[in-house]
């Protein structure tokens, strides 16, 4: 049978489901009508629908329809679970909107008309509720063709032949062109139109007295065309859910070839970091149909089904040759701050939410790493209410939702270059980046303008994996940047030195360092609103939105109604459906739907609210970090041009009018490029002198290019005590002993380590702090335990030791000297950034075997001097007094005497 894919749209009532309960009636799916108001509809499985008359989740449910096998998904109408509907669009071939006679075209149907053009889906409309008084399908047959489309073309079976024959001609060359002629047409075309989403077939009936349903469905069985699918597999995931046993289910259209139990299923493909490339194999097919399901061996292109025993996939992703989905339209746009219960591990229960947010695409999770809160952005009120539900369900935990908060986005006013170049000790990479301000609602696009005889293919490819994987934040406020086209123009590696890591970070700081010397616009939400008021309210209304800072058209006068259209934004009109509801008693109606991001209305009052430092967001550096003298320094953002190694590739528009036509960019000139190390530690040499190499040391000041030739003594500085923090497995798995020793005994390694680091803090006579990772082990709280003379920390679960130190140094990096010992590069890089000194798993052994040689240098000259060791840590009275017992010269009874003198017996 040919496969068919149709999913149910609509503004919430509009009666979506009970039009599915018909169609399932109808075709023999289900025995009885179920209904939203009696809480027995098919589709609507889970207690909170059911409880609440809406639909929250998408549903699935099989039946036969002529020689077509479909499946039906029904989604979601409430405007806050609109994520959950636009994920379902990926996999449909064709999509019936469903629209209230009674209420006619509201505003969500608006944006979902977009949203199915935006996936280019075809689409069947279904005008619900004609056995309501007051509808008339003439109005409605005009308000459809002047809001939705002009081609919206009424398909019943009481058209009217001729006109019927005029409407289809007037949507098509071809068939216009032969309806001229002789005033026929090839009404055999229409399929093929209608999946060319030039012709929008409309039906018209009351799904509750299951009018006009059978007519829609002849519509879909003789109208539908079946989908072409290529012979090698490919599959898109549009949904991630959990059974009832807590299986997890990746729900996916496989879209060419077929599925098979315990076939090997992978993400990899071009632009795949080879890191995160999974392979895992399909333990079981699931064919749902509402609540239940049967089993299958095998899904053949154009089935939908939930498969188990993948553990990574997400929304949205693509298997095979199936690429990834373009980012979701509909956006949150209040962000709130989860409150938890007092005691509870607020980084076990965000580990908990994310994988709900797996599962809920609208929930999006945020950690502020500043106020050590989490954030989560929403669509709306009635979401934080299933949400609230949801958790406490799925993990006992009662939660609120603290006040809300607009989620602003920001964007750059002129080209810029950002320049971001990351060298500690061996590691290099440079990135040069042209930042350019796109047209509003556009997005981020990235694309590379490097020539590969400058950077290899495969680095630029980083870079630009690096700049899609993250959302990179602005510096006006710390909000996400949209609205821009990021280019790579240059870029520099080393042969021995560079890694992978190495360009992210110089990629990161690029960007960063761009925006700071930007101009950046702040951007906020805005609705599209449409509002209808009695007339006599007309100058209440203009006053409002006016106050709002919105914009207005009209009014249209409609009898004793007017119809006011146009935008402001979501801060402003917050709560405004209540006011109208209250001055025009009831007789008004608001509906909004989200237009996109301008330019905000009050840019610096925002600003001074959110208070963002964006030199004191550590983790979102726009300085960069160069090496001299055999350590790395950071060099501040507006600095880094007087230090790069590559010259600049873009030339402000000022200066490219002179000597470029009109929208050219080009580079100055061909970058310079080394070889190997050598011509590197030539050009040090030239720049900065002979190195001379200070282990451990860092500088964050930029050393002279000269020395000078006059010096002063420096003032004494105050002593402060000194910490070692030590990441113990860094350590135990980079010294060779101690590795091969972990291997048969991981626990004897720890000891040894610790034994090592206690011979050291004795003689070095500072505070040792060794870490160990424990945030595997769930459920553990952390622990510290003194071990003789110095402290083992095992951190609690969902820390990492990383994390821990990085915590402390911030904590006590300016009070006191921290050393920290680890071969973590960007470890490293965070440490040096927090003011503390750096200290290699390496440069550790070094130094421990330089305090054990000077340790046994003591014993060999006390030794040489006569002196007995064992008295060498007494008192000098009582090392004479016991000298002088060995030689002889005084007995053990006049020893007893002294002593019992001492204590006053």
């Amino acid at each position: 049978m040919k496969k068919l894919v149709i999913g149910i749209l609509a503004h919430v009532d509009a009666g979506k489901t009970t039009l599915a309960e018909s169609i399932l009636y109808l075709k023999g799916s289900i025995r009885k009508l179920g209904r939203v108001d009696h809480g027995n509809a098919f589709l609507d499985t889970y207690h909170l629908e059911r409880s609440r008359g809406i639909t929250i989740f998408s549903k699935q449910a099989e039946l036969e329809l002529g020689d077509w096998e479909v499946t039906l998904l029904d989604t979601p109408g409430h405007v806050d679970f609109s994520a959950e509907m636009e994920r379902t669009l990926q996999v449909l071939d064709y999509a019936i909107l469903v629209i209230s006679g009674a209420d006619g075209v509201q505003g969500h149907v608006e944006t979902l008309w977009k949203l199915l053009r935006y996936y280019d889906i075809p689409v069947f409309l279904f005008v619900n509720k004609m056995d309501q008084e007051g509808t008339n399908r003439q109005d409605l047959m005009r308000e459809l063709k002047s809001r939705l489309d002009e081609n919206c073309i009424y398909f019943g079976r009481d058209k009217d032949p001729e006109s019927f024959r005029e409407e289809l001609a007037m949507c098509d060359e071809e068939l216009l062109e032969q309806y001229l002629e002789d005033g026929s047409i090839d009404e055999e075309k229409s399929p093929k139109l209608i999946a060319q989403r030039k012709i929008f077939p409309c039906y018209f009936g009351s799904a509750l007295k299951v009018q006009g349903v059978e007519e829609l469905l002849l519509g879909l069985e003789t109208y539908a065309q079946p989908k072409t699918y290529p012979e090698q597999f490919g599959a898109r995931v549009f949904k991630i859910s959990r059974d009832e046993q807590g299986s997890r289910l990746t729900h996916l259209k496989v879209t060419g070839g077929s599925l098979k139990v315990k076939m090997l299923l992978s993400n990899g493909r071009e632009g795949i970091k080879e890191e995160d490339v999974w392979e895992e194999k399909a333990d079981q097919i699931r064919i749902y149909s509402g609540s239940g399901y049967h089993t299958v061996t095998e899904a053949k292109a154009g089935s939908i089904c939930a498969v188990t025993g993948l553990t990574r996939t997400y929304a949205g992703e693509g298997l095979g040759v199936e690429n990834a989905v373009n980012t979701p339209v509909l956006e949150p746009v209040l962000t709130y701050r989860i409150q938890l219960p007092e005691g509870t591990d607020m980084h076990g229960m965000f580990g908990k939410l994310l994988k709900l947010e797996e599962e809920e695409p609208e929930l999006h999770l945020v950690w502020d790493e500043r106020h050590n809160e989490i954030h989560a952005q929403v669509m709306g009120e009635i979401q934080i209410e299933i949400l609230k539900s949801l958790i406490e369900e799925r993990f006992g935990v009662t939660v609120e939702f603290g006040s809300g908060s607009i989620v602003y986005k920001e964007t750059i006013q002129s080209p810029v270059e950002g320049v971001g170049h990351f060298e500690p000790l061996r590691h290099y990479a440079e990135v040069h980046l042209l930042l350019e301000p796109g047209e509003l609602g556009s997005g981020l696009h990235f694309e590379s303008r490097c020539s590969e005889d400058v950077l290899d293919r495969n680095w630029q490819r980083l870079v630009l994996t690096h700049l899609e994987e993250k959302k990179h934040l602005g510096v006006l406020t710390g909000s996400e940047i949209t609205d821009m086209k990021i280019t790579l123009l240059t870029g520099r590696a080393h042969l021995k030195h560079t890694e992978g890591g190495d360009f992210r970070q110089a990629t990161y700081r690029a960007v960063r360092q761009g925006l700071r010397k930007a101009k950046s616009i702040l951007l906020e939400p805005i609705y599209e609103y449409r509002l209808e008021i009695p007339s006599d309210m007309v100058g209440r209304a203009l006053t409002d939105i006016q106050r709002m800072h919105g914009n207005f058209s009209g009014p249209e006068l409609n009898g004793d109604m007017a119809v006011i259209t146009g935008s402001a934004p979501v801060s402003t009109m917050e709560g405004y459906q209540r006011e109208v509801s209250a001055y025009s008693r009831g007789r008004g109606r608001l509906s909004v739907s989200l237009k996109g991001y301008e330019p905000c209305h009050n840019p610096e009052e925002v600003m001074e609210k959110r208070a963002y430092d964006p030199d004191g967001d550590t983790d979102n550096p726009a300085g960069s970090v160069f090496c001299a003298y055999g350590a790395g320094f950071v060099v501040d953002w507006d600095q880094v041009e007087n230090y790069m190694h590559l010259e600049s590739a873009f030339a402000s528009p000022k200066e490219e009018a002179d000597v470029l036509p009109k929208e050219e960019i080009r580079p100055r000139e061909k970058p310079m490029t080394f070889q190997d190390e050598k011509e590197l530690e030539e050009i040090f040499i030239r720049t900065y002198g002979v190195p001379k190499r200070d282990r451990g040391a860092f500088d964050k000041t930029p050393r002279p290019a000269a020395p000078k030739t006059e010096y002063t003594t420096p003032k004494k500085q105050e002593k402060k005590d000194e910490y070692l923090l030590v990441d113990g497995y860094n350590i135990i798995f980079a010294w060779e002993d101690l590795k091969a020793l972990s291997e048969s005994n991981l626990e004897g390694a720890r000891t040894k380590l610790m034994d090592i680091l206690c011979n050291y803090q004795g003689f070095r006579k500072c505070t040792v702090i060794l870490v160990f990772d424990a945030y595997k082990v769930k459920g553990n709280p952390g622990e510290v335990q003194k071990y003789h003379n110095i402290h083992v920390v095992y951190t609690r679960e969902a820390e990492t030791a990383d994390q821990y130190i990085e915590k402390t140094v911030h904590a006590i990096g300016k009070k006191y000297q921290v050393t920290v010992a680890t071969s973590d590069g960007l470890e490293q890089m965070i440490i040096l950034g927090q003011g503390a000194r750096r200290l290699s798993a390496k440069g550790l052994r070094q130094e421990i075997e330089a305090v054990n040689t000077e340790i046994r240098g003591d014993y060999l000259s006390q030794q040489k001097s006569g002196k007995n060791l064992l008295f060498h840590q007494l008192p000098e009275n009582m090392a004479d007094l016991m000298e002088d017992v060995r030689l002889g010269k005084k007995d053990v009874e006049e020893l007893g005497k002294l002593d019992n003198q001492k204590k006053g017996k």
